[in-house]
């Protein structure tokens, strides 16, 4: 047997693994679907093959969103996961709310503290900052 022929044994094996009946490779495929198992992944920690009753299966990644994925998913699925965890809802709103607001207080602080930082360096500085507060009025 040569190095081409087990290339190609190796090839076709992929390319069936990859159309085995019941791979799902959409998250949408799963709507309506019920999890029968959950098997770990000896080969890589943290993930999982997931087995509906149907017989239809996809493989997971270890589940360690990134905090913008959680933000996003707490956001789509809001209509859905509100009924079961109202008050969590309620105060992820109000530290959503604080972030954004010390985000724009620190916002404001470092343009203050570049004003402040630069106004005897950059003499024409304080100028343009006239002219552009005549500018809003």
């Amino acid at each position: 047997m040569g190095v081409e022929e087990k290339w190609k044994a190796n090839a076709d094996k992929v390319a069936f693994m990859k159309r085995f009946p019941g791979l799902l490779t959409a998250w949408e495929h799963w709507r309506g679907k019920t999890i029968e198992t959950v098997d770990p992944l000896p080969s890589r920690s943290g993930g999982a093959v997931l087995v509906a009753t149907d017989g239809s299966f996809t493989v997971a990644p270890p589940l360690s969103p990134e905090p913008a994925e959680l933000r996003d998913a707490l956001a789509a699925a809001r209509p859905t996961l509100e009924r079961h965890h109202r008050d969590a809802y309620v105060e992820y709103d109000q530290l959503a709310l604080k972030d954004r607001e010390l985000t724009k207080q620190a916002r404001l602080e470092n343009i203050l503290g570049a004003i402040q930082n630069n106004i005897e360096s950059i003499p024409e500085l304080k100028e343009r900052i006239r002219e552009l507060v005549k500018q809003w009025k």
